[in-house]
């Protein structure tokens, strides 16, 4: 067959093929070469109908892989054209350019394998990767035969882009009608098929699974076949189909969409179209409906995700700090550089003098020096039990331990109680912890977040989740984790030259006492009445540092029931105790002459000038006066040191002694007395004022009192040991135990208190004023307990007053009626002291 005898002269160029001349004679072609018109997008005819069109002697090739198919993400941009690549990108990627130009293809397969095929458009599907190739073909060559030889070429010579030098280019045979469309619509590997009847009116037939393989199955690996359940009512009927990868999906929507299903494959009387489009194989925001419709197992998972990022990240961040606050390697004045420049300029100073507050301790030091040197002694001894110091308020506890038993120690942490339980609420309490041991970063405000969390969590799952963490939860974190610290720095001074180096940790540790740090709780039992979970968690955490050999612990208390809660958390131990009480009149006498004499400026100016040094102690003539003041003021610390004080201002003793105890009696009325809630021992503070004045008022006369002595009174006759421990808590007075343990004496709280009582009692108007509510105190309670006695006689009457009094009764009656009369002598005889106390109230001021 002879194409026309007259073809136009086409001219190439670099943008396609241009007809130039007329009508020109033509031979017969025994082969056919290919002449193609400018290659061109979707024509005007194609965007109003969205079809391309194929007459007779026409086909429609798709070939894939000509366009990278993640340009599809630059696509999805809106504004973009879907149908030509910016000129840029085009001398990048586009066909020409990469060796992937289907008409160049078509052209080199016609040449090699002798068909005749004539090229009249190319439309590019960039969305898709690929592109729309039309032609014309003569008679003698059958459609199918051009699809094989474009599939034999592509194979054989391994056409691949620049860009896909894995994946071949491939090429199917448009069997349906396509739809050019440029709607965001991206490829999937998941393909709808819609079953469309072929004209109106006409009915569609619902392929089954083996026929939708067989259409589909040669244009890629299917993964699975759905189709539409019996019972669906959705119109039209349609089946999915997952195909291993995109460009399958791609290949077969292009070349099957609206193809025809005749009567012989199974579409009914008047056929069935294929109707194809892209399906989303995962739903959209399928992530965020999962988590939010399983709380019970993601909050869960987001708890242990937490915590297993805290353990991983935060544990050994924290660790790190506490061990740089232990070994204070941050702090600027351990530095030895600094302590050079320190002590250089030191030397160039010649005022610097020693501070006010070490003034006058070396006296006290001397005196306690067994107690010294017996603590250095436990520290270098194996014995895994709690060393405690106990001692009231103001008797150097802290400075005993801290600044001379352990001023040679290297590493010790000290953890103050007293910021802990003063803390209000569980975030300022981890704070405060925190802060004691270096634990940093805490972050205590997610404990309440968290909790909210966990409540409305338990609100929609009806289970805890566990995603809060508790107070107790989060101290037993601090302490693990300075736990861990202990043991590394009490492990950093062994060496692998060591005698012992073949002892593992536990036994090292066991066998060098003195390379264990020393932890120092001071303050422990601090408002031990509040209650709290702090103090059973730091003597829990404390056992275990001292059974597992990390460290040594020593306990700073003025409680003396101490041995409750660390007996509960180390049971089997017998501790190490130190008893530490006011100093002695000669060493408080020493204290205070070598604390005024510490810092005297005219010495030194006499010293300077080549006189004799005289020291302040022997230039004032008042200080004769100190051996009675320090009779009236004891051994206190605190209150010799504030006496030191007043002196240096220029007081004499006495008056500064004078001014000391009308201090203390102005703090005891405060505190102690006008500081209830109107007498009511239910006010918080757990006793009456007559209970506290009964004790003042039998304290100022004797200076102690028999412990059960106290109780037989009629005033503490209602829980008078909770009153007595309650009011030596708050530091008005103090119990001692005798050798076995018993509280027996019963003394004040603090030495100048005795003299503050006496002060007390002195005033008239306060005396009656406080004996007063005592007696009436007193006649309440013994009113009541005849009411009693009465309404018992009245009940006794009423049974046998009729036949008689029973003999067996007579002992009880009788014993009833000596009460009532024994009540009333009392009640008259505090009725005649009170008229006395209120003449006294009526008369003076």
């Amino acid at each position: 067959m002879l194409y026309p005898t007259t073809l136009r002269l086409a001219v190439a160029s670099r943008s396609g093929i241009y007809l130039i001349s007329p009508r020109i004679p033509c031979t017969p072609l025994k082969s056919y070469t290919v002449v193609k018109s400018r290659c061109s997008s979707t024509s005007t005819e194609d965007v109003k109908t969205g079809h391309i069109s194929a007459g007779p002697n026409e086909g429609i090739l798709f070939f894939d892989n000509v366009f990278p198919l993640r340009l599809q993400k630059l696509l999805r941009i809106p504004f973009v054209a879907q149908e030509k690549l910016p000129p840029w990108l085009n001398h990048l990627i586009g066909p020409r350019g990469t060796g992937g130009d289907p008409e160049q293809i078509i052209q080199k397969a016609s040449s090699k394998y002798n068909i005749r095929i004539k090229v009249s458009r190319t439309i590019p599907r960039i969305k898709e990767g690929g592109a729309y190739v039309k032609f014309s073909y003569d008679d003698a060559t059958p459609v199918s035969e051009v699809e094989k030889v474009i599939r034999r070429y592509l194979e054989e010579e391994n056409v691949k882009p620049w860009w896909s030098p894995i994946r071949k280019m491939r090429a199917g045979l448009v069997k349906g009608r396509p739809w050019l469309e440029d709607l965001f619509r991206f490829p999937t590997s998941r393909l709808k098929v819609e079953f469309i009847p072929s004209e109106p009116g006409a009915e569609a037939v619902e392929m089954s699974q083996e026929q939708l393989y067989a259409f589909f199955r040669p244009y890629g690996k299917l993964g699975d076949i759905q189709t539409q359940p019996p019972d669906s009512k959705i119109v039209p009927r349609y089946a999915y189909l997952d195909f291993a990868t995109i460009p399958r999906a791609t290949m077969a929507k292009n070349c099957m969409h609206g193809y025809l299903v005749t009567e012989a494959e199974g579409g009914g009387k008047k056929g069935t179209v294929l109707r194809l489009s892209y399906e989303r194989k995962i739903k959209a925001h399928w992530i965020r409906d999962w988590l939010v419709n399983h709380p019970r197992i993601v909050i869960p998972l987001v708890a242990a995700l937490v915590a297993g990022i805290t353990v991983a990240i935060f544990d050994p961040i924290r660790t790190f700090f506490i061990k740089m606050h232990i070994t204070r390697a941050l702090h600027i004045g351990d530095n030895k550089f600094y302590k050079w420049i320190k002590g250089y300029a030191t030397d160039i100073i010649p005022w610097h003098r020693k501070d006010d507050e070490d003034a006058g301790m070396e006296a006290v030091w001397d005196d306690r020096k067994a107690n010294i040197e017996q603590i250095q002694t436990w520290l270098m001894e194996t014995a895994d039990t709690f060393i405690i110091v106990q001692g009231p308020r103001g008797t150097g506890k802290r400075e005993l331990v801290i600044n001379q038993a352990l001023k040679d120690k290297k590493y010790k942490l000290i953890i103050d109680c007293k910021p802990i339980q003063d803390a209000r609420g569980d975030g300022p309490t981890i704070n405060a912890t925190a802060a004691a041991v270096g634990y940093k970063p805490v972050f205590s405000w997610m404990n309440s977040m968290s909790g909210m969390i966990d409540m409305a969590a338990q609100g929609a799952t009806g289970v805890k989740t566990g995603f809060s963490e508790t107070l107790d939860s989060q101290l037993s974190k601090i302490f693990n984790n300075t736990a861990t610290a202990l043991r590394q720095i009490a492990l950093e001074s062994r060496r692998k030259d060591d005698k012992d180096a073949q002892l593992a940790d536990d036994e090292w540790l066991e066998a060098h006492p003195e390379r264990r740090p020393v932890v120092v709780v001071d303050n422990f039992l601090h408002k031990s009445h509040e209650g709290g979970i702090v103090y059973d968690k730091i003597a829990e955490w404390a056992a275990r540092l001292t059974t597992a050999n990390v460290a040594h612990v020593i306990f700073l208390t003025s409680d003396i029931s101490f041995s409750k809660p660390l007996s509960k958390a180390l049971p089997d131990r017998v501790f190490r105790q130190i008893s530490l009480s006011d100093c002695s009149p000669e060493v408080a006498k020493r204290f205070v002459i070598t604390h005024l004499d510490a810092d005297d400026p005219e010495s030194s100016s006499k010293e300077d000038e080549g006189t004799p040094k005289r020291r302040l102690s022997q230039t004032r003539p008042d200080l004769a006066e100190l051996d009675s003041c320090i009779e009236l003021l004891g051994g206190r610390l605190t209150d010799l040191e504030f006496l030191a004080r007043r002196i240096k201002t220029g007081e004499t003793p006495h008056k500064a002694v004078g001014e000391i105890i009308d201090q203390s009696a102005s703090e005891i009325l405060k505190m102690y007395i006008f500081g209830t809630d109107g007498g009511d021992s239910n006010s918080g503070r757990g006793w009456t004022t007559e209970q506290a004045w009964l004790l003042i008022k039998r304290l100022a006369k004797k200076g102690s009192l028999r412990y059960n002595e106290v109780l037989l009174d009629d005033t503490y006759k209602k829980g008078g040991e909770k009153v007595l421990r309650a009011l030596e808590q708050a530091e008005l007075i103090s119990i001692v135990s005798n050798h076995t343990g018993r509280p027996s004496t019963i003394k004040p709280g603090k030495p100048v208190y005795h003299s503050a009582f006496k002060r007390l009692t002195q005033d008239k108007v306060l005396h009656a004023r406080l004996d007063l509510a005592i007696l009436a105190d007193l006649t309440k309670t013994e009113t009541e307990v005849i009411e009693k006695a009465e309404g018992e006689l009245v009940r006794l009457a009423e049974l046998y007053g009729k036949n008689g009094r029973p003999a067996k009764l007579a002992g009880r009656i009788e014993w009833l009626m000596d009460r009532v009369q024994r009540g009333q002598e009392r009640v008259e005889g505090w009725e005649m002291e009170a008229k006395v106390l209120k003449k006294i109230l009526e008369g003076e001021y």
